[in-house]
């Protein structure tokens, strides 16, 4: 039988514990910690819940090396007095977890988490702007953006065999225009040791109107990224340098010049103690440097266009919709309760992007009672009462128009068709290949539209609905400032038939010639040889041929300016 030492004898009876003990104990726990903090970089927070977990488990582990064990044979423990003190102070942070948690529930909180987010009602028409071309509406999703993307890089033998690219493809707003862009990473472990003296040498930058994409390498390659490992990983440098931080998230863009910058938000509770998470600040690390900035909110770079998360925006008007008239309700009665759909998309207004979700009843979400728009930078939320169709409810009926052909509906953007609220969407193939384009109604969604360009969809749609009695004639300020335009004398008037269908020509007295689809407005009909009318148009560069875009005669025109007299 195994006998204790006269050492443990001694140190049983006394009820203490070696110095010698306390510090191979205190030197084994700090190596493990700090192995465990370099490879799960948790945030050094006490109103992150992670922090609590990761120091919890050290504590138990050290509570354990400080326990003598009197009888092997039975393995009994026998406290001592570090051990107690210990187990006392684990017992008193597991009581103030648990306190800090009531303290920040909804039940005692529901007022505080639904004035988180400031709600301005606005009309739609105010918020979004009439668009009549439908040529600058950003549809491209992630899944498509891949594809596009991956072609960008295909004949780049030396990235292609080296590099794979970012399966985030964000949002940005470049110019004014919207586009996607994603980083390279690294294809694994080996492809960054063999490559990270190298770094990343570009991005790959996909213009989510036209679907096109372009490769662009950098002057001074990225040394960190989410795929580097060791010292060269994103997240880990960032860590580093704040260690009580708690980053949102790692989002890859562009300032106006091109540069690579990645934007991390910064979290904290705004209830209690780990309640209400919502955005204080943003870090912005330039990967190619290594060099960081912490802005608080009111100094963060115009040229930034992503501080709030979708996924953040949609829980915060979540709250203010289920909670503001108590938490009660909106269990029991749920009077005047709301929440938004399940997914969102994104518009460009004005060189910001904008993150837009519908909003349903919770009591009957078949239908949208509204939406909510949040511009990504500020956390600016704006909501205008439009009822119709939700989102997914207009993409099935997309679906059902081109359910021959297999096609899938990506999450549509909602865009001002002649003061209409219109969802627009693309429809892919299986590949993620775009092939067609949908119009639907938002208040009428059996409104359907459907073609292989968007100018197809949007005649289409526009006969649609004055089929329906609904009347989407044009405003001619508002043409004005999409089209050029002339007053012309018809000097000739011919109807092609091709296999897309009969085409107006009107040629006028200085030999420009003008062209638009029959089917598209019969109106043109009532044109003749000689009539002065007033045309808008869009100029081909290709074929020198004028497609027109409306049209009046110049008797309207008369007729409108004797009213305005």
């Amino acid at each position: 039988m195994y006998r204790t030492s006269g050492f443990m004898e001694n140190f049983v009876s006394k009820g203490k514990i070696p110095v010698k003990k306390i510090l191979i104990s205190l030197v084994i726990i700090a190596v493990l910690e700090f192995a465990a903090f370099y490879a799960f970089l948790p945030s050094l927070n006490i109103h992150s819940m992670e922090f609590w977990e990761f120091q919890g488990f050290f504590a138990v582990v050290f509570w354990v090396l400080t326990l003598s064990i009197p009888d092997r044979e039975k393995f009994e423990f026998r406290y001592n007095m570090i051990s107690k003190i210990l187990g006392i102070v684990i017992i008193l942070a597991v009581v103030f977890i648990i306190i800090g948690n009531i303290i920040s529930a909804k039940l005692f909180n529901a007022g505080r988490y639904s004035s988180l987010i400031d709600i301005k009602n606005t009309k739609f028409e105010e918020t979004v702007k009439q668009t009549d071309t439908i040529t600058d509406v950003a549809l491209m999703d992630t899944a498509s953006a891949k594809v596009v993307g991956q072609r960008a890089i295909g004949a780049l033998s030396d990235v292609v065999s080296q590099y794979e690219i970012s399966g985030d493809y964000n949002q940005i707003a470049l110019d004014g225009a919207p586009m996607k862009v994603a980083s390279l990473e690294y294809a694994g472990f080996f492809k960054w040791f063999n490559n990270r003296k190298n770094g990343i040498p570009g991005y790959v930058l996909v213009d989510a109107v036209d679907f096109e994409a372009d490769y662009v390498k950098l002057d001074k390659p990225i040394k960190y990224t989410p795929s580097g490992w060791f010292n060269d990983n994103l997240q880990r440098h960032l860590r580093f340098k704040y260690p009580t931080a708690i980053f949102e998230g790692y989002y890859f863009e562009l300032d106006e010049d091109g540069k690579p910058y990645y934007i991390c938000p910064t979290m904290t509770a705004r209830v209690g103690l780990f309640g209400g998470f919502d955005v204080n600040g943003v870090v912005i690390c330039d990967p190619c440097t290594g060099d960081c900035k912490k802005y608080d909110l009111d100094e963060i770079p115009r040229w930034v266009d992503r501080v709030y998360d979708g996924d953040l925006i949609e829980k915060k008007y979540n709250w203010y919709g289920m909670l503001s008239d108590g938490f009660w309700n909106s269990i029991i009665g749920q009077k005047d309760c709301k929440k938004t759909t399940e997914d969102y998309g994104y518009k460009v207004i004005d060189n910001d992007v904008w993150i837009y979700t519908g909003v349903t009843s919770v009591i009957d979400d078949s239908s949208n009672i509204g939406f909510v728009m949040v511009n990504a930078r500020t956390g600016e939320a704006n909501y205008f009462n439009v009822a119709g169709a939700e989102e997914f409810s207009a993409m099935e009926a997309a679906e059902g128009q081109v359910q021959n052909l297999g096609y899938d509906a990506a999450f549509p953007s909602l865009i001002n068709i002649d003061g209409r609220p219109t969802y627009f969407m693309v429809l892919k193939d299986k590949g993620n290949l775009v092939k067609q384009y949908a119009l639907v109604d938002v208040k009428k969604y059996s409104i359907v539209a459907t073609g292989t360009t968007q100018k197809d969809t949007l005649n289409t749609y526009r006969k649609l609905m004055k089929e329906n009695g609904i009347t989407t004639e044009i405003k001619k300020e508002e043409l004005s400032k999409q089209y050029p335009h002339e007053t012309i004398t018809v000097q000739d008037i011919k109807y092609v038939n091709v296999a897309e269908g009969t085409f107006v020509y009107i040629t006028d007295t200085k030999g420009n010639v003008y062209k638009e689809k029959f089917s598209d407005d019969e109106t043109l009909v009532f044109i003749g040889q000689n009539d002065m009318i007033e045309i808008y148009y869009e100029e081909n560069k290709d074929t020198g041929i004028r497609e027109i875009e409306e049209w009046k005669s110049n008797e309207e025109n008369e007729t409108t300016k004797e009213e305005k007299n």
